[in-house]
């Protein structure tokens, strides 16, 4: 555990947590890891229990996107030493939640409990990010021009800083502070 009471760290959640095809998800590896399971174990599951894990849960990813963008993240070796043979899954956070009606040890039910906890932490920080946005909107309106330049400039600071695509790493990290 550690010193917060937590059995995974929430910052090694949240360094996981992805965004693929428009939606938070968690990489079927990654998942393994925290839960402390083989990924193919974690998927055997899933595939004995597929009435719980519709495609909106859980879905695989095309060999694009794991080529193009999450190879360097999934640090994966080819197949001849013992890599991955298969394309990974993508759980969204209903996917992480039903899985813990699959996987039932106790590290299992207190790592899924950190998961939730990753996915509410980030969805209000994206929620306050918004609603800042929105503010600022409706104050733009209430102001003449003059103070437009200092509005684009607010716009232009609160937009995400654009990752260079040559970076290995992919995945949520929490400001300083949180």
């Amino acid at each position: 555990m550690t010193d917060a009471g937590q059995v995974v760290p929430l910052e090694r959640i949240e360094q996981r947590i992805i965004v693929l095809r428009g939606q938070k998800v968690l990489l079927d590896a990654d998942l393994a890891e925290l839960y402390g399971v083989e990924t193919g174990n974690l998927n055997l599951a899933v595939r004995r229990n597929r009435e719980r894990f519709p495609d909106d849960f859980v879905f695989r990813l095309t060999k694009d996107e794991f080529t193009e963008c999450l190879r360097l993240q999934s640090a994966t070796s080819n197949k001849g030493r013992g890599g991955r043979r298969t394309l990974p899954y993508a759980f969204t956070e209903q996917g992480v939640a039903m899985l813990s009606s699959v996987l039932r040890s106790p590290r299992a039910v207190l790592v899924n409990v950190e998961i939730m906890r990753a996915f509410v932490r980030l969805r209000r920080m994206l929620a306050t990010h918004e609603e800042l946005a929105r503010r600022i909107a409706e104050l733009e309106k209430t102001y003449d021009s003059r103070f437009a330049v200092v509005f684009d400039v607010l716009m232009e600071l609160m937009k995400p800083p654009a990752l260079p695509k040559s970076r290995g790493k992919h995945g949520f990290v929490a400001p300083p502070g949180d």
